[in-house]
């Protein structure tokens, strides 16, 4: 059984983001780059799944050469190949969705894990729009994962609490926080990672068209708080909700 992996690089989370001065985008010159949390945690479940009886774990991810690096991380945590779709342009996420889908075809995995989003965009869309694509059943925001040969029962949460579905394989997960703890690569399989095979594609190979259908107009920090006020008693503070019209 093969389960294949997507993972993204971002920005660290612990790094505080910058906007660039022209308002283009986010400043992402000398900063610590990391793979999506979520991501993390997709990889290190299929690392579960395999431990239980998984054959072969493929990572994938599209990104500039640099995304080799994030690929490595997987790689040493435990997966058994990579794929690198290199672009040095930011991809969407239905252009990420179209190459998934063709690496899917190829491929052929039984099991398709992502995380639900990247911390970067929040778009939550890719793993969506992949299912889509392939016509397969999708279980999103999972936080509990059992496999069988033919099948996948997926724990996910929802608005009320959290509900449990079955899908039959080929099927795609999106992983949520509650899913694993991702563990920390050693040092042997570091080294060993830097041997495993990676494969480096481009999107023309696959025939996919990643041409961005938005435009980012302006990016901008949010607003600075502004700094609260004290109030001497109960009433001076029921006139000021009144005033901000939050009190009646």
């Amino acid at each position: 059984m093969k389960v294949l992996v997507g993972v993204k690089r971002v920005l660290d989370y612990n790094v505080k983001p910058r906007v660039k001065a022209d308002g283009t985008g986010v400043d992402l010159a000398n900063v610590k780059m990391s793979m999506n949390p979520f991501d993390e945690i997709a990889v290190e479940e299929a690392i579960r799944l395999k431990e239980k009886g998984v054959t072969e774990i493929v990572v994938v991810s599209v990104g500039e050469q640099k995304s080799q690096e994030t690929l490595r991380t997987a790689l040493a945590m435990g997966a058994d190949r990579a794929i690198l779709i290199v672009s040095e342009e930011k991809v969407e996420p239905l252009g990420v969705a179209k190459l998934l889908k063709a690496i899917v075809d190829e491929e052929k995995p039984d099991l398709i894990i992502l995380g639900k989003q990247a911390i970067d965009d929040d778009n939550n869309q890719t793993g969506q729009m992949l299912a889509g694509l392939l016509g397969v059943g999708q279980a999103t925001f999972a936080s509990k994962v059992e496999l069988t040969a033919d099948s996948v029962t997926v724990t996910r949460e929802v608005d009320g609490g959290s509900e449990t579905e079955a899908l039959t394989l080929p099927a795609i997960i999106t992983t949520d926080l509650r899913l694993n703890e991702p563990r920390y690569a050693s040092l042997p399989n570091i080294m060993k990672a830097k041997s495993k095979p990676m494969a480096q594609k481009t999107a023309a190979d696959y025939g996919v068209d990643i041409s961005p259908r938005l435009t980012t107009l302006k990016v901008v920090e949010p607003a600075k708080r502004s700094a609260g006020v004290k109030v001497a008693d109960v009433n001076e503070l029921v006139a000021k909700l009144k005033a901000m019209g939050v009190a009646k």
